[in-house]
């Protein structure tokens, strides 16, 4: 039970405290793990760029803050992807939980229906980013489920 802006921010909480859960009790070495056609979608890479994607919507959408991947991610679009592959997984995790608790203040600041101007000129509102950020994070997730199972057998929410 809850107020509509509750249960989006709840539902978004719940999937990044299971992104965090999913990365539990690994190596660096599992968290690279290369399981699927795709060398890029990794345990650690896909933290990795969860971790960009919170930025950039929260920070530099809802927050108007300057875009510090920008030239990196226009030299590189995988850029996101790749910068797990040499920072230990504690430090990933980290990195997410920090970037998830500035996303949070960002939200706060703001009421659902403010509209916000994307750095690329494309307008939305405060709705719209968290059940986008929600659909992101949840796809995401069942990427890091299924990596995960096929790691080390473990399952679950």
């Amino acid at each position: 039970m809850g107020g509509e802006r509750d249960q989006l921010i709840g539902f978004l909480d719940f999937l990044r405290a299971t992104v965090v859960w999913k990365c539990g009790d690994l190596t660096d070495e599992q968290a690279r793990r290369s399981l699927v056609p795709s060398k890029l979608v990794t345990l650690a890479g896909l933290v990795s760029h969860l971790t960009l994607v919170e930025e950039w919507w929260f920070a530099n959408v809802v927050g108007g803050e300057p875009d510090r991947w920008d030239e990196a991610s226009t030299a590189d679009p995988d850029v996101d992807w790749k910068q797990g592959a040499d920072t230990p997984l504690p430090e990933l995790v980290a990195a997410y939980q920090a970037q998830c608790e500035v996303s949070r203040r960002y939200v706060a600041e703001r009421d659902l229906d403010d509209v916000i101007t994307a750095p690329n000129g494309k307008q939305f509102n405060v709705r719209w980013v968290l059940l986008h950020m929600i659909e992101e994070t949840a796809r995401h997730a069942g990427h890091l489920d299924l990596i995960r199972e096929m790691t080390d057998g473990l399952t679950g929410e």
